[in-house]
């Protein structure tokens, strides 16, 4: 992180998997209201652990990017195997993509051993709600400087992650819960944006707030304001824009849901409705067979003989 592509590029992932969760959850819930039941993670068709693998591979992706591939000389230590302080954040971040990671490589091991349903569903979510656990505390004990512009966006952040983390641990005792799920699904959308949003607000000039600028400070650009009235300015914009995103946000979650629920449902009732007229002409069918082989009135008698018989089962 510290760049653009540093928050746009994790931005996409949680954007892509809050939306593959958000579409997969109101399907379900769609197609099966009364037994519905969340599952941690939802397999593709063609490759199971299609999801799993492409958290794996974008937290492989960070680690690489924070420890090797971004510091000057491709290794975050110094000549005498400390870290240095301009670094401390690289670790951090790496940290919380190797927590995910964690999650996601057990998540797999899970699935393929043979243990209790429920024993796999709670030990998945208490992964994943120790991912965000995680990811929440490093935000919030950030080494690097979020005191100014980038520290509003940082501070409203650890408020949607707070939410993934409760609603995850919520989804342990209350597996079927709909809203439980719903709302999990939608903060992970949300933190998607809301890291691209920081990519591009942060580190394109043209997008800074007025009296704000980019400085080099330890070999990272930092937003900073030359004003206090200028940064008071800054951190007002942020915060309306954060409620623009929660606005916007909530518009297209609820109304994805309303689309898929009328189009899942009615699919649904069609293909019961054709179900129904199969049997109907299977009964059909059935009546006139017995009608030509003369079984009918034979069952017409023991249909009496079963009536006779009800009321006094009823007396007794």
């Amino acid at each position: 992180m510290g760049t653009l592509v540093g928050h746009v590029a994790p931005g996409v992932g949680f954007l892509l998997l809050g939306l593959w969760h958000l579409f997969n959850h109101i399907k379900l819930h769609a197609l099966h209201p009364s037994s519905y039941k969340s599952p941690p993670w939802f397999p593709a068709s063609r490759l199971r652990y299609l999801e799993l693998l492409a958290i794996m591979a974008g937290c492989s992706m960070s680690v690489a990017m924070e420890l090797f591939i971004s510091p000057r000389g491709h290794q975050p230590f110094d000549s005498d195997g400390t870290i240095p302080s301009n670094h401390l954040h690289n670790f951090e971040h790496a940290e919380i993509s190797l927590t995910f990671f964690v999650y996601a490589g057990f998540a797999i091991l899970l699935d393929r051993v043979r243990i209790g349903p429920e024993a796999r569903h709670g030990l998945t979510q208490l992964l994943a709600a120790m991912a965000f656990g995680q990811q929440l505390l490093l935000f919030h004990l950030h080494s690097a400087d979020h005191m100014g512009v980038e520290g509003q966006y940082h501070l409203l952040l650890q408020i949607v992650i707070l939410v993934s983390f409760l609603t995850t641990l919520m989804g342990i005792g209350l597996p079927n819960s709909f809203l439980v799920s719903f709302v999990k699904s939608t903060s992970i959308f949300f933190q998607g944006a809301w890291l691209m949003a920081m990519g591009f607000m942060l580190w394109t000039p043209k997008l800074m707030p007025r009296g704000c600028f980019i400085n080099l400070e330890e070999g990272h650009q930092v937003v900073r304001c030359q004003t206090e009235r200028a940064l008071h300015r800054a951190k007002s914009l942020v915060n309306i824009e954060f409620s623009w995103f929660l606005i916007w946000i909530s518009i297209f979650a609820v109304s994805l849901y309303l689309v898929m629920v009328r189009v899942h449902a009615g699919s649904s009732v069609d293909y019961q409705s054709l179900i129904e007229a199969d049997e109907l002409n299977e009964d059909s069918d059935d009546v006139e067979s017995q009608r030509r082989g003369g079984l009918l009135d034979e069952q017409k008698g023991f249909v009496r003989v079963v009536k006779s018989h009800e009321p006094t089962s009823i007396g007794r």
